[in-house]
């Protein structure tokens, strides 16, 4: 059988969360979050990294318990089975392998700006032209061929990129305090101010700027969890770290670009704001020339770090997804030598060209990313808790105790999240994760429906739910895209009871499934089982024997 060799310390773990976290979100989240919610986008951050750390508790517990690759795609199948395990690995990869042009994209963007007819031409309207599409088409084959001759070429550059990329933002955000803030621009004076288009204009920056997007790299390190030395360790202290140190970054970076906005740039509101390149622009109002210079650079080096990183945390998904029985088997083979699985990557890498044809703004892709990110984390704090009820015998390394009040308030934010990304965002989202079922259907049939009922009746909360989340957001407040019969208020505490209601519906639904047999835990029990009742036989005397009588 082949397995996956682990070669990742704690650092380089940590290191590859970071990295998928610090991206081209960095170098756009803080002006899209500005335009959306002004200088309240601080707390847009911090809201942010609240919910999404709250989600990433819940994965700390089932990756110590489930050290393997792709790991994210197969929880919720150990707790519900292969209904809602093939939605939210469905979901999961979505979220995932679009990152992987909009880094490349986002370069691209950033290039668009130098001052050469040739790269200008590379960016219309706020669009790639079809010339912009070629270079990101060529950035995203860097990234394959980084991750082509296995996972220790990538941890190597990955370590070193990261590195570089967690210090040219911190510089940037130094510099442009140091050098041009102007402190007005916080609007500390009044709430109107400070929050000038309402709070509902934060929560909806949370979830369509690009602030969940930036975050969603948290999982690399469990998806990774397979070639982890010591993932006890390993894993809780790449994902609690890797989500703090990106927040201090994120809201320094947030509190730069605010005050560094000349005042008469915002005089009509922060709507009206129009960069291609924010952070190298600002950087060349205030005649800080090298620093340009770096951003450009930088606006390479993130991008591809994390272009490097989701590329081969998505052929693993794809990987899991074969274990799975829901893609053909050709998706579950590793190289003999590199120890990678090369034809999910090839199959990624078509994807990824699909989505730079299709989408080509980094805001437009990042806004469909967010919303496919929150569904895919919907059923983490409902496998958690439904395992620990159902599977209590499974060896846990780590079990935190405020679990029982986590999980609920980490359901309920991603639900709210949800929402905040507006109608019909939600609602088109929603629908691209549904889309998906008649491929699982189709394993299914294959299969002679061998335990559907059981798992369709485990699914049925989420099949539910979803449709209820899009009829609640076309119901809700027009400050999130609603028709307004839900009025401001009463939408959210609306949606904060449904959800609470689905979380508990949904834990009650799981079961004890047959898969948990496929997982690392079981089978490693079972093993040394086997191991011991061997080394009983082999230590047990010979001669006279009860049998002998």
């Amino acid at each position: 059988m082949q397995s996956t060799k682990r070669n990742i310390g704690p650092v380089s773990l940590m290191f590859t969360g970071l990295g998928s976290i610090i991206g081209s979100g960095w170098l756009f989240g803080a002006w899209h979050a500005s335009m959306i919610a002004g200088p309240a986008a601080i707390l847009a951050w911090i809201i942010g990294a609240v919910v999404i750390l709250a989600i990433a508790l819940t994965y700390v517990e089932m990756g110590t318990m489930f050290p393997e690759s792709g790991g994210m795609v197969r929880y919720a199948r150990y707790s519900h089975g292969g209904l809602v395990g093939f939605m939210a690995a469905w979901a999961n990869w979505i979220s995932i392998v679009s990152v992987i042009p909009i880094e490349a994209i986002a370069s691209v963007q950033y290039m668009a700006s130098w001052p050469y007819p040739w790269a200008q031409g590379m960016l219309e309207k706020g669009e790639l032209t079809d010339v912009g599409v070629a270079a990101s088409a060529a950035l995203v084959l860097v990234y394959f061929f980084l991750n082509y001759w296995g996972v220790k070429l990538f941890i190597k550059t990955n370590t070193a990129i990261t590195v570089f990329k967690l210090v040219v933002p911190a510089l940037t955000g130094v510099c442009l305090i140091w050098s041009g803030f102007h402190a007005e621009n916080l609007g500390l004076t009044s709430t109107a101010s400070f929050a000038p288009y309402g709070w509902s204009a934060v929560f909806t920056a949370v979830a369509t700027s690009g602030i969940v997007f930036s975050f969603n790299g948290f999982q690399s390190p469990v998806s990774l969890a397979g070639e982890a030395r010591n993932p006890t360790r390993s894993i809780p202290f790449a994902l609690v770290g890797a989500i703090l140190i990106a927040l201090v970054v994120y809201v320094l970076l947030q509190v730069a670009f605010i005050g560094a906005v000349e005042p008469s740039s915002i005089a009509g509101g922060w709507h009206g704001l129009d960069f291609t390149s924010p952070f190298a622009q600002l950087a060349l109002a205030i005649n800080l020339n090298w620093l340009a210079m770096l951003l450009y650079l930088d606006a390479f080096v993130s991008p591809s770090g994390t272009g490097s990183i989701y590329t081969a945390t998505t052929a693993r998904m794809i990987y899991a997804m074969e274990k799975n029985n829901t893609m053909p088997k050709i998706f579950g083979s590793l190289h003999p030598i590199y120890d990678v699985p090369r034809p999910a990557m090839y199959f990624n890498l078509a994807v990824s060209f699909a989505f730079l044809f299709f989408f080509r703004g980094w805001g437009t892709l990042a806004a469909v990313i967010s919303v496919a990110v929150i569904i895919s984390f919907l059923t983490g704090p409902i496998s958690l808790m439904s395992m620990r009820k159902n599977a209590s015998d499974i060896p846990r390394p780590i079990k935190l105790k405020a679990m029982g009040l986590i999980s609920p308030f980490a359901f309920v934010c991603a639900s709210l999240v949800l929402y905040w990304a507006r109608w019909p965002l939600t609602g088109h989202v929603i629908l691209l994760v549904i889309g998906a079922l008649p491929i699982f259907l189709y394993y299914q049939s294959k299969k002679g429906w061998q335990g559907f009922a059981k798992d369709f009746r485990a699914a049925l909360w989420l099949i539910i739910y979803l449709p209820t989340m899009a009829l609640l957001s076309y119901l809700g407040s027009d400050d999130f895209g609603g028709i307004g019969v839900l009025s401001g208020g009463w939408d959210m505490l609306v949606v904060a009871l449904s959800a609470t209601a689905f979380y508990y519906w949904g834990v009650s639904s799981g079961y004890r499934t047959q898969y948990l047999e496929e997982s690392v835990a079981l089978r490693g029990t079972t093993e040394t089982e086997t191991k011991k009742r061997a080394d009983t036989r082999l230590q047990k005397p010979r001669g006279i024997t009860p049998q002998s009588f």
